[in-house]
């Protein structure tokens, strides 16, 4: 399944992820590695099997292997990220806002 008959599949629940991927795919600013890219991170981040595949099939033929790594690197981080930060927001342990975060990806997804 290709990406385009994958996001025409998407259920009205993930709208809006149908419509940032949609709209990154036509992205003039980024070259088609970046894209392809931020796909593959996306999707990862995801962690949606269909998602994953789809755009995967599509990147490897696209990304050097250190580009596909790094694609997944990214998205090993965005995910720290979102929890951490998250967590940062709701806690009310003014002592943790003070903790610094030391987040790192070691290895990919």
């Amino acid at each position: 399944m290709t990406l385009n008959e994958l996001l025409d599949t998407v259920p009205a629940y993930a709208k809006d992820l149908k419509l940032n991927l949609s709209t990154l795919v036509q992205q003039q600013e980024l070259n088609d590695q970046q894209i392809r890219g931020t796909l593959v991170a996306s999707a990862v981040a995801s962690r949606n099997p269909q998602l994953i595949q789809a755009v995967l099939a599509e990147a490897t033929s696209h990304l050097s292997p250190p580009a596909l790594e790094a694609a997944k690197s990214a998205a090993a981080v965005m995910g720290m990220n979102n929890i951490y930060y998250r967590f940062q927001h709701l806690t009310k342990n003014e002592k943790n806002a003070t903790l610094p975060a030391r987040l790192r990806a070691f290895g990919t997804v």
